[in-house]
Order: structure tokens, then C-alpha cells, then sequence
């Protein structure tokens, strides 16, 4: 098992926002993968609760740019009310 400690550069993160009043219940998933030639993409995953979400891929040249992206996004999401 491995020891807990904190990511400085997470490869990927996990948000939610969930709102009963308002019938909400999202996720949204990034995650960084590598390719078969030496590149790596961004998996977005988003979409209701309990069900199967979208898929897109974004590919990127190194890994240091698609965590920056990852860290954008979350923003961007956090803004709209997701959490961690």
C-alpha cells in the first residue's frame, strides 16, 4: 500500500456537484493518459450521477502541458460549483 502524501502535480482529479433543490448531480473526471506514440492525452469524462458520461480526448506533446489544462479545467468547474 502505497504511504499518503500530497500530490504537488495531481494527474488527475475528481469533481462533483450535486444540488437536490435543483435535480443536479454531475461529475466531471480529468485524467492524464499516455499514447502509444510518445505523447499524452487529457480524458475528460463528465455527465449525470449513476449514469455513463461523455468521453473526449484531448491530446497534448508532454505531460507538464495537459496537467497544466487539468488545472485550468478544475478552475473553471470549481467556479461553476463543483467540488473535490
Amino acid at each position: 500500500m502505497r504511504p499518503s502524501q500530497l500530490d504537488l502535480f495531481p494527474d488527475r482529479a475528481y469533481l462533483r456537484c450535486v444540488d437536490p433543490a435543483a435535480n443536479k448531480a454531475r461529475f466531471y473526471v480529468l485524467a492524464v493518459q499516455p499514447t502509444l506514440f510518445g505523447g499524452v492525452d487529457l480524458v475528460c469524462e463528465w455527465g449525470r450521477i449513476g449514469s455513463p458520461g461523455t468521453v473526449r480526448f484531448i491530446p497534448h506533446r508532454d505531460t507538464g502541458q495537459a496537467l497544466d489544462t487539468i488545472r485550468t479545467i478544475a478552475a473553471k468547474r470549481k467556479a461553476r460549483g463543483y467540488i473535490e
